[in-house]
Protein backbone atom coordinates (compact mmCIF):
# COMPACT_ATOMS: atom_id res chain seq x y z
CA UNK A 1 0.00 0.00 0.00
CA UNK A 2 1.22 3.68 -0.67
CA UNK A 3 -0.69 6.49 0.02
CA UNK A 4 -3.64 4.55 0.66
CA UNK A 5 -3.30 2.89 -3.16
CA UNK A 6 -3.17 -0.77 -3.64
CA UNK A 7 -0.30 -1.65 -5.39
CA UNK A 8 -0.05 -4.29 -7.87
CA UNK A 9 2.80 -5.66 -9.88
CA UNK A 10 2.58 -8.21 -13.13
CA UNK A 11 6.17 -10.23 -14.13
CA UNK A 12 4.91 -12.06 -17.26
CA UNK A 13 7.44 -15.53 -17.46
CA UNK A 14 8.91 -17.35 -19.97
CA UNK A 15 12.70 -18.41 -19.77
CA UNK A 16 12.95 -16.91 -16.44
CA UNK A 17 13.12 -19.66 -14.03
CA UNK A 18 16.62 -18.78 -12.79
CA UNK A 19 15.70 -15.25 -11.41
CA UNK A 20 12.02 -15.03 -10.80
CA UNK A 21 12.39 -16.39 -7.32
CA UNK A 22 14.83 -13.92 -6.36
CA UNK A 23 12.79 -11.14 -8.22
CA UNK A 24 9.77 -11.52 -6.54
CA UNK A 25 12.34 -11.49 -2.87
CA UNK A 26 13.46 -8.26 -4.37
CA UNK A 27 9.65 -6.68 -4.55
CA UNK A 28 8.60 -8.42 -0.89
CA UNK A 29 11.40 -6.38 0.47
CA UNK A 30 9.63 -2.83 -0.46
CA UNK A 31 6.80 -3.79 2.09
CA UNK A 32 4.66 -1.88 -0.08
CA UNK A 33 3.50 -4.11 -2.69
CA UNK A 34 -0.31 -5.46 -2.49
CA UNK A 35 -0.06 -8.31 -4.65
CA UNK A 36 2.64 -9.85 -7.12
CA UNK A 37 1.00 -12.01 -10.09
CA UNK A 38 3.62 -14.07 -12.15
CA UNK A 39 1.77 -14.61 -15.73
CA UNK A 40 3.22 -18.52 -16.76
CA UNK A 41 3.22 -18.26 -20.28
CA UNK A 42 4.58 -21.56 -21.31
CA UNK A 43 7.14 -20.49 -18.95
CA UNK A 44 9.88 -23.94 -18.64
CA UNK A 45 9.67 -26.67 -16.35
CA UNK A 46 10.27 -26.06 -13.32
CA UNK A 47 9.19 -21.87 -13.21
CA UNK A 48 5.93 -22.98 -10.91
CA UNK A 49 7.94 -24.69 -7.96
CA UNK A 50 10.27 -21.65 -8.08
CA UNK A 51 7.14 -19.15 -8.08
CA UNK A 52 5.75 -21.32 -5.00
CA UNK A 53 8.17 -20.91 -2.90
CA UNK A 54 6.99 -17.04 -2.33
CA UNK A 55 4.16 -15.13 -1.87
CA UNK A 56 3.09 -14.41 -5.40
CA UNK A 57 -0.03 -15.76 -7.31
CA UNK A 58 0.39 -17.80 -10.43
CA UNK A 59 -2.21 -17.55 -13.14
CA UNK A 60 -1.82 -18.90 -17.00
CA UNK A 61 -1.71 -17.71 -20.36
CA UNK A 62 -1.58 -20.20 -23.04
CA UNK A 63 -1.32 -17.96 -25.74
CA UNK A 64 2.37 -17.30 -26.35
CA UNK A 65 3.40 -13.50 -26.67
CA UNK A 66 4.52 -10.71 -24.38
CA UNK A 67 1.27 -8.56 -25.00
CA UNK A 68 -1.09 -12.23 -24.23
CA UNK A 69 0.58 -12.38 -20.76
CA UNK A 70 0.88 -8.80 -20.19
CA UNK A 71 -3.43 -8.35 -20.98
CA UNK A 72 -3.75 -11.35 -18.89
CA UNK A 73 -2.03 -10.10 -16.02
CA UNK A 74 -3.77 -6.80 -16.18
CA UNK A 75 -7.06 -8.41 -16.55
CA UNK A 76 -6.40 -10.51 -13.39
CA UNK A 77 -4.97 -7.49 -11.08
CA UNK A 78 -6.83 -5.53 -8.27
CA UNK A 79 -4.48 -2.68 -7.51
CA UNK A 80 -4.94 1.15 -8.04
CA UNK A 81 -1.41 1.15 -8.88
CA UNK A 82 -0.93 -1.57 -11.92
CA UNK A 83 3.12 -1.73 -12.15
CA UNK A 84 4.31 -3.72 -15.30
CA UNK A 85 8.12 -4.94 -14.18
CA UNK A 86 10.14 -8.20 -15.64
CA UNK A 87 11.29 -11.40 -13.60
CA UNK A 88 14.95 -11.99 -15.25
CA UNK A 89 16.78 -9.13 -12.89
CA UNK A 90 17.07 -6.33 -15.40
CA UNK A 91 15.32 -4.13 -13.55
CA UNK A 92 15.72 -2.71 -9.68
CA UNK A 93 12.89 -3.53 -7.51
CA UNK A 94 13.36 0.28 -5.61
CA UNK A 95 12.83 2.24 -8.58
CA UNK A 96 9.43 1.46 -8.13
CA UNK A 97 9.61 4.32 -5.24
CA UNK A 98 10.61 6.57 -8.48
CA UNK A 99 7.48 5.54 -10.39
CA UNK A 100 4.88 6.01 -7.55
CA UNK A 101 6.71 9.71 -6.78
CA UNK A 102 5.73 10.75 -9.98
CA UNK A 103 2.42 8.90 -9.98
CA UNK A 104 1.01 12.19 -7.89
CA UNK A 105 0.95 14.29 -11.43
CA UNK A 106 0.87 11.39 -13.97
CA UNK A 107 -1.20 9.00 -15.15
CA UNK A 108 1.24 6.79 -16.71
CA UNK A 109 4.89 6.60 -15.55
CA UNK A 110 7.29 4.45 -18.53
CA UNK A 111 10.72 3.71 -17.65
CA UNK A 112 13.85 4.76 -20.12
CA UNK A 113 17.01 2.56 -19.89
CA UNK A 114 19.08 5.19 -21.84
CA UNK A 115 20.55 6.61 -18.83
CA UNK A 116 24.68 5.77 -19.08
CA UNK A 117 24.74 5.93 -15.37
CA UNK A 118 22.30 3.60 -14.56
CA UNK A 119 23.41 1.22 -17.04
CA UNK A 120 25.32 -1.82 -15.17
CA UNK A 121 28.21 -3.69 -16.37
CA UNK A 122 27.02 -6.73 -18.31
CA UNK A 123 23.30 -5.52 -18.74
CA UNK A 124 22.96 -5.61 -22.41
CA UNK A 125 22.54 -1.99 -23.71
CA UNK A 126 24.76 -2.25 -26.54
CA UNK A 127 25.09 0.32 -29.02
CA UNK A 128 22.09 -0.98 -31.76
CA UNK A 129 19.55 -1.83 -29.36
CA UNK A 130 20.58 1.54 -27.38
CA UNK A 131 20.27 3.80 -29.86
CA UNK A 132 17.69 2.13 -31.49
CA UNK A 133 14.99 2.17 -29.00
CA UNK A 134 16.05 5.74 -28.51
CA UNK A 135 15.44 6.40 -32.36
CA UNK A 136 12.26 4.72 -32.39
CA UNK A 137 11.38 6.45 -29.11
CA UNK A 138 12.41 9.70 -31.32
CA UNK A 139 10.18 8.55 -33.78
CA UNK A 140 7.20 8.26 -32.38
CA UNK A 141 8.10 11.60 -30.27
CA UNK A 142 7.69 13.34 -33.75
CA UNK A 143 5.10 11.73 -35.64
CA UNK A 144 2.47 11.73 -32.72
CA UNK A 145 3.86 15.52 -31.19
CA UNK A 146 4.11 13.94 -28.14
CA UNK A 147 6.33 14.01 -24.73
CA UNK A 148 10.26 13.05 -24.83
CA UNK A 149 10.33 9.73 -25.42
CA UNK A 150 14.59 8.30 -25.10
CA UNK A 151 13.38 4.55 -24.63
CA UNK A 152 10.58 2.75 -27.00
CA UNK A 153 11.47 -0.77 -25.65
CA UNK A 154 11.42 -0.47 -21.57
CA UNK A 155 9.09 -2.54 -20.34
CA UNK A 156 8.91 -1.32 -16.71
CA UNK A 157 6.08 1.26 -16.19
CA UNK A 158 3.07 2.02 -13.76
CA UNK A 159 -0.23 2.75 -14.98
CA UNK A 160 -3.25 3.83 -12.99
CA UNK A 161 -6.62 1.17 -12.77
CA UNK A 162 -8.77 4.29 -14.68
CA UNK A 163 -5.99 4.51 -17.53
CA UNK A 164 -6.30 0.38 -17.74
CA UNK A 165 -9.92 0.63 -18.15
CA UNK A 166 -9.45 3.47 -20.58
CA UNK A 167 -7.75 1.84 -23.04
CA UNK A 168 -8.18 -1.97 -22.71
CA UNK A 169 -10.20 -2.03 -25.69
CA UNK A 170 -7.82 -0.44 -27.65
CA UNK A 171 -5.27 -3.40 -27.51
CA UNK A 172 -4.94 -5.49 -30.15
CA UNK A 173 -1.55 -6.99 -30.30
CA UNK A 174 -0.41 -9.98 -28.04
CA UNK A 175 3.10 -10.13 -29.29
CA UNK A 176 6.44 -8.91 -28.01
CA UNK A 177 5.62 -4.91 -29.73
CA UNK A 178 2.67 -4.63 -26.90
CA UNK A 179 4.95 -2.72 -24.70
CA UNK A 180 4.77 0.06 -27.72
CA UNK A 181 1.22 -0.14 -28.53
CA UNK A 182 -0.01 0.44 -24.99
CA UNK A 183 1.86 3.80 -25.19
CA UNK A 184 0.73 4.61 -28.50
CA UNK A 185 -2.77 4.12 -27.47
CA UNK A 186 -2.06 6.07 -24.36
CA UNK A 187 -0.74 8.97 -26.70
CA UNK A 188 -3.60 8.85 -28.93
CA UNK A 189 -5.90 8.91 -26.11
CA UNK A 190 -4.09 11.73 -24.56
CA UNK A 191 -3.42 10.33 -21.11
CA UNK A 192 -0.87 12.89 -19.36
CA UNK A 193 2.33 10.57 -19.27
CA UNK A 194 6.33 10.77 -18.51
CA UNK A 195 9.61 8.89 -18.97
CA UNK A 196 12.19 8.53 -16.19
CA UNK A 197 15.56 6.73 -15.93
CA UNK A 198 15.52 3.15 -14.68
CA UNK A 199 18.34 1.10 -13.44
CA UNK A 200 19.19 -1.77 -15.94
CA UNK A 201 21.52 -5.13 -15.23
CA UNK A 202 22.63 -8.13 -17.08
CA UNK A 203 19.91 -10.53 -17.64
CA UNK A 204 19.99 -13.80 -15.89
CA UNK A 205 19.89 -16.28 -18.60
CA UNK A 206 19.23 -15.65 -22.15
CA UNK A 207 16.18 -13.58 -23.25
CA UNK A 208 14.70 -15.05 -26.11
CA UNK A 209 14.19 -11.85 -28.01
CA UNK A 210 16.74 -8.86 -27.51
CA UNK A 211 19.02 -12.31 -26.77
CA UNK A 212 18.96 -13.27 -30.14
CA UNK A 213 20.47 -9.93 -32.81
CA UNK A 214 18.21 -11.18 -35.74
CA UNK A 215 14.79 -11.25 -33.69
CA UNK A 216 16.09 -8.03 -32.34
CA UNK A 217 16.14 -6.38 -35.42
CA UNK A 218 12.60 -7.99 -36.22
CA UNK A 219 11.19 -6.47 -33.44
CA UNK A 220 12.45 -2.98 -34.34
CA UNK A 221 11.05 -3.55 -37.74
CA UNK A 222 7.89 -4.20 -36.34
CA UNK A 223 7.87 -1.64 -34.08
CA UNK A 224 8.40 0.76 -36.88
CA UNK A 225 5.66 -0.62 -38.81
CA UNK A 226 3.15 -0.50 -35.65
CA UNK A 227 3.83 3.45 -35.33
CA UNK A 228 3.27 4.03 -38.76
CA UNK A 229 0.23 2.02 -38.73
CA UNK A 230 -1.09 3.77 -35.93
CA UNK A 231 0.17 6.95 -37.21
CA UNK A 232 -1.68 6.76 -40.54
CA UNK A 233 -4.64 4.22 -41.35
CA UNK A 234 -7.24 4.71 -39.37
Amino acid sequence: MWQKKKISVILPTYNEKLSIKKSIRDLEKLKIIDEIIVVNNNAIEGTSGEVRQTIASEIFEPRQGYGAAIRRGLSQAGGDYLIISEPDGTFVARDIYKFLSYAADFEVVLGTRTTNSLIWEGANMGFFLKWGNYLVGKLTEVLFNTTQLTDAGCTYRLIKRPVYRKIKGSFSGFGSDFGLEMLLVIIQKGIPFIQIPVNYRQRVGESSVTGNPLQALLLGLQMVLLILRKRFIK
